[in-house]
């Protein structure tokens, strides 16, 4: 009976909430590892360079993302698949398999600073029209093993912007073309979501570009 009303209850607040709106991920997929690396030193954004012991600079305030319900909810449905995979590429996963997300919402003043830096519109989408990131419809997420936390072998770093983060790349062994391939059904199979051919984290909604841009920052 517990069980019954925190579903109703969790059902009657995410009905009240249109597709539209920015939501925290975690609220609806608890168990979802979040790691923005924008939030921390720890990213390869363009390997800039730094002199002696100065770290990366941090471009988000925080730890905590959002994305638009509509994804929140694709997000849930992939999540939902990959924990039911306890045996994946030879290997067993007692707890499943679960996303790690990398970056969601990116605020537009942020975008503006990244296409400055490197301004590569095959990486770095364009500020003056935005990013799908600036809209919170894309998402950018790795797999990880639910039990331990660690993350499943993948072709390259996040933000490696160069051929070897393409789908089309093959030149990989064949457990990090499975787990690319994992990653790819989950979230193009199973939630609906478009792929970015040039980058194999990068996923988001087909009419992401249609919401809203926004520009304010997480505190």
């Amino acid at each position: 009976m517990k069980i019954l009303f925190l579903l109703l209850i969790s059902t009657i607040l995410f009905a009240q909430t249109g597709l539209d709106e920015l939501v925290n991920p975690k609220d609806l997929i608890p168990d979802i590892a979040i790691d923005l690396r924008y939030s921390t030193p720890n990213h390869s954004f363009l390997n800039i360079p730094t002199k002696g012991d100065i770290p990366l600079p941090k471009f988000y305030t925080c730890n905590e993302t959002l994305v638009l319900l509509k994804m929140a909810n694709a997000l849930k449905l992939a999540q939902d698949y990959l924990r039911t995979v306890t045996s994946h590429n030879g290997k067993n996963y007692p707890k499943g398999i679960g996303i790690k997300i990398w970056d969601g919402y990116r605020p537009r003043a942020i975008q503006y600073l990244f296409f400055a830096i490197y301004p590569n519109p095959t990486y770095i989408a364009d500020p003056a029209s935005g990013s799908m990131h600036n809209r919170g419809g894309a998402v950018d997420v790795t797999l990880i093993d639910l039990a331990t936390g660690e993350e499943l072998a993948m072709p390259t770093k996040f933000d490696d912007f160069s051929a070897a983060a393409s789908h089309s790349n093959n030149n990989l062994t064949q457990e990090v073309i499975n787990n690319r391939d994992l990653l790819k059904y989950a979230m193009s199979t199973i939630a609906n979501l478009n792929i970015y051919g040039s980058e194999w984290w990068h996923y988001n909604l087909s009419d992401a570009s249609s919401y809203p841009l926004q520009d304010f920052q997480m505190k």
